[in-house]
């Protein structure tokens, strides 16, 4: 059996709570600064924090050994993750954070929607259901009655 350390899901449970923190961290963060520059702050860290872990855990890799489709999609991915957060910090900027999260976390239904579209990924009924569960949840946390 599988150490709990090498389970997707013990990773993606602290991906959760690790946004979860972020949100809160960023919300009173951006009190007193503009949301973009404290997306880049934000993104000064994580790089720092990123070329350690690859420095103390020796997996960095020959750049030219990697191919050029991968460079693309790794360029489209990092774009896409800045557009993100310069939306969300902005969003954060303007709203609650209890209201912007969940609305935030809209992407797992965009995720399920794109991976079936364009990745060819299947999904089943209870999983469909569970895909329209959360996109209702995310609109009835933000919602304010």
């Amino acid at each position: 059996m599988k150490s709990i350390i090498g389970s997707w899901f013990f990773w993606a449970l602290l991906s959760a709570a690790f946004a979860a923190l972020t949100a809160i961290f960023a919300k009173v963060g951006i009190e007193n600064v503009n949301s973009d520059f404290a997306t880049l702050v934000r993104t000064i860290v994580i790089l720092a924090t990123a070329g350690a872990i690859v420095w103390a855990t020796g997996h960095w890799q020959d750049p030219s050994g990697v191919s050029g489709k991968t460079w693309v999609f790794l360029v489209l991915s990092g774009a896409a993750t800045g557009a993100s957060w310069i939306c969300y910090f902005r969003a954060l900027k303007l709203g609650e954070a209890a209201r912007v999260a969940p609305i935030d976390k809209l992407s797992v239904v965009f995720v399920s929607l794109f991976a079936v579209m364009f990745l060819g990924e299947r999904l089943a009924l209870p999983n469909w259901l569970g895909v329209v569960m959360i996109a209702c949840g995310a609109v009835l946390i933000a919602y304010r009655a």
